[in-house]
Order: structure tokens, then C-alpha cells, then sequence
């Protein structure tokens, strides 16, 4: 059965986000990975990253950076466009490309803090897939305590001396360009201290690890990245000193909404396989779509999927807005992401033994949807952040 030819159910409330031109964007992109991603998995999560080529071959098609303005090689669209990239990258099953990080998070930073020459030469050739991005905030002891980071940029004349090391960097062993988040201050643990710089991974001092052996998404570029003395012009700065926690606070509700639009679809792609599953196999001589439990199971899911469409939806409408709030994107990503868990185990359980094997999508599913719950946030933390607002 191949990923590419399931559609998710239609929403018991229809969705009304999309236009006519919308929707022929989404054609686009499900031709292109069901032609460029989809046959090519198995390889992609032997070597643990995809093939330099295929970033080329989005560009082309305006599949990176598409929400950039013009002059800088986008094609100024909404963040629906987004929306559409990563519906259709989870209802592939696809998780081995790193576009909307590259796209809608790095881009972002760029775009929204950078000064003019830094936007100039950065877009355009992320944009055509000439240069592929990652940012670089988590460290080995800090996990989601930015504040805590050790990796320090110290200013020497014209440029910053930055070391330390940084880990989970998606993008990061393919990377041409990272984000690094350091200490520029003093070393006292503080938001004050710390600052985004732009650094080029041909840098002096610079060095990528193996790609990380994950449990799942194994397809995906996750390494170490390691700065011992990497020199960079004091001009790499993004925005200000002393600004990086509140540019990286601007850009994570959107990086949160991106995780839940990732779930959502995810749980969606999982049932419609297992729909077209218990149709198809039998047991005691009957569809397995015909017992009461199957059936009831499969409603309960679908009402679950649908509550939370409704909900993340919302937030997108919203978004498109400038009025979504912390809390509610922290909101989605936890629900969404504990849903999504939750649908892709009762998924696996009424695949019965056949599940638990890697040539069914939903055993892939299944073990690359648990990042989720830890990523942009563990969902602890977003329940911190809700109750503040209470």
C-alpha cells in the first residue's frame, strides 16, 4: 500500500481556510512527494538524511521560502501555503524533510531581524535550495532551558569567537548556514545575555557529528553541531546583543502551531490507513471493519481528529491574523501532539500483529510520532505556559 495514494476522511465540518489557488498549491505538492520523497524512504532513513538534490528540486518548484517576500525570492504568499507544505509532507507519512524548519523558522528569523544585506544574500539562496538552514539552540545539558545554554560568542575586535557545542539540530548535517544561539554577555544565566549569529558551516573550527541514531524519524538530519574557536564577522550578528530570547519567544508560537499542524495531519494519514486496513483484511470470516469494537473505535478516532481540526484550524485563522496567543498555540501543540499519540496506538492495535511491522506505514507512524511531545517544547512546558495565563 503506498503512503502517497491514502487521503485523509473529510472533516465532519467542512474546513473553509482554502481557496481555488490554495488548492492547486496542494496539488503541486503531493505530486512532488509522491514522485520525489515517497518511493525513496527506505533510502533516506538508511543514510539518515535526504539526498542533497532533493532541496534543489523543491526550489524549483517554490516549495521553500514561499511565504518571503518577492525581493527576496519568495513568492509572498500566506502562511496557509505552510500549512499545506507540512499537511502534505505528514499525509506522505514523510518524515526525513527538514523544509518547514528551514522555511518557516529560520527564514523567519531572517527575515523579521536581519538587517537588509543579511536578507539580500540569505533568502534568495535558501529559497532556491542552494543553501539548506538549520537553527542551533538546544545544548547536551540544557534540553528546553535556553536560558541555561554554555555555547559563547565573545567579541575580539571585528568578530565573535564563539565555542561550545549544540545537539538535535535538525538540518544540521546537511546544513550550510546555522542560527547559533549563544551567550554574549557575562556568564550568568539570563535572557539578557543572549544573541542569534548567522555562521556558515565552512567556518574555521566548525564540525558536524554523525548523524544521531533516533528511534524514529530516521530519515531525518539530526546531528551534533561543534564550535571550537569559529571566527565570524561581528556583521553575522541578527538584530542586537541581548535580543535572542525575545526574537527565539516571537517565533516559537508559530514553531508550536507547526508541530500541531504536523500531529493533526499525522493522526488523520493514520486513520485513513487503518480504515482502508480493517476493509481489507478479515478474521472469523468478516471484515474486521464489521466488529462493533473496530467500528466504535474508528468513530471514536475520527471524533477526536475532528474536535481537534476544529481547534487547530482556529489557531491558524488566527495566526494569519497576528492574534495568536501563546497560550493557545502551546495549547495546540500539547492537546494535538497527546492526540495524535493516543490515535496512532488504537491504529496499531487494530492492524494486530501486522502493525508492529515496518512495511505498514502506521508501524513508521507510530514510532516517528513520539518526538512530538518533546520538540519546540516538551508538553510539559506547554502546560507550564498555559497555567500562567489562568
Amino acid at each position: 500500500m503506498q503512503t502517497s495514494q491514502i487521503r485523509p476522511l473529510a472533516n465532519m465540518l467542512p474546513r473553509q481556510l482554502f481557496t481555488a489557488e490554495h488548492e492547486s498549491f496542494r496539488e503541486t505538492v503531493r505530486k512532488f512527494y509522491a514522485k520525489e520523497v515517497v518511493p525513496n524512504t527506505s533510502k533516506y532513513e538508511a543514510q539518515q538524511h535526504v539526498d542533497r538534490d532533493l532541496w534543489l528540486k523543491a526550489g524549483e518548484l517554490g516549495l521553500l521560502c514561499c511565504t518571503m517576500p518577492v525581493e527576496y525570492g519568495g513568492s509572498a504568499v500566506d502562511r496557509l501555503y505552510s500549512m499545506i507544505l507540512i499537511e502534505e509532507q505528514a499525509y506522505a507519512l514523510d518524515s526525513a524533510t527538514g523544509f518547514s524548519l528551514h522555511s518557516d523558522i529560520v527564514a523567519n528569523y531572517i527575515n523579521n531581524f536581519g538587517n537588509e544585506q543579511q536578507k539580500q544574500y540569505w533568502l534568495p539562496r535558501m529559497a532556491t535550495g542552494e543553501t539548506v538552514s538549520a537553527i542551533a539552540m538546544t545544548e547536551p545539558s540544557t534540553g528546553s532551558d535556553l536560558q541555561a545554554i554554555r555555547t559563547t560568542a565573545v567579541l575580539q575586535d571585528d568578530e565573535y569567537v564563539i565555542n561550545g557545542s549544540k545537539i538535535f539540530i535538525t538540518n544540521g548535517y546537511l546544513c550550510d548556514l546555522a542560527i547559533v544561539v549563544c551567550k554574549t554577555g557575562n556568564n550568568e544565566k539570563g535572557s539578557a545575555n543572549l544573541s542569534l549569529l548567522l555562521v556558515e558551516a565552512d567556518r574555521l573550527g566548525f564540525s558536524k557529528g554523525k548523524p544521531l541514531q533516533k528511534i524514529g524519524m530516521k530519515g531525518q538530519d539530526t546531528c551534533e553541531l561543534f564550535f571550537d574557536n569559529v571566527r565570524v564577522p561581528k556583521e553575522n550578528l541578527l538584530g542586537a546583543e541581548g535580543l535572542g530570547f525575545m526574537m527565539l519567544m516571537k517565533e516559537l508560537a508559530w514553531e508550536r502551531l507547526i508541530v500541531a499542524i504536523i500531529c493533526q495531519s499525522g493522526a488523520e494519514a493514520a486513520l485513513a490507513h487503518t480504515l482502508e486496513y480493517t476493509k481489507q483484511r478479515t478474521a472469523f470470516g468478516k471484515e474486521i471493519s464489521s466488529f462493533q469494537n473496530t467500528r466504535f473505535k474508528l468513530a471514536e478516532m475520527r471524533t477526536e481528529i475532528d474536535f481537534c481540526r476544529a481547534y487547530l484550524d482556529r489557531c491558524m485563522e488566527l495566526q494569519l491574523q497576528g492574534e495568536l496567543a501563546v497560550d493557545a498555540a502551546a495549547a495546540a501543540k500539547y492537546k494535538i501532539s497527546e492526540m495524535y499519540s493516543k490515535v496512532v496506538d488504537e491504529c496499531l492495535q487494530l492492524h494486530g500483529g501486522y502493525g508492529y511491522m515496518m512495511e505498514y506505514p502506521i508501524a513508521r507512524a507510530y514510532i516517528d510520532n513520539r518526538a512530538n511531545r518533546i520538540y519546540a517544547g516538551t508538553n510539559e512546558i506547554m502546560k507550564e505556559l498555559i497555567s500562567r495565563t489562568m
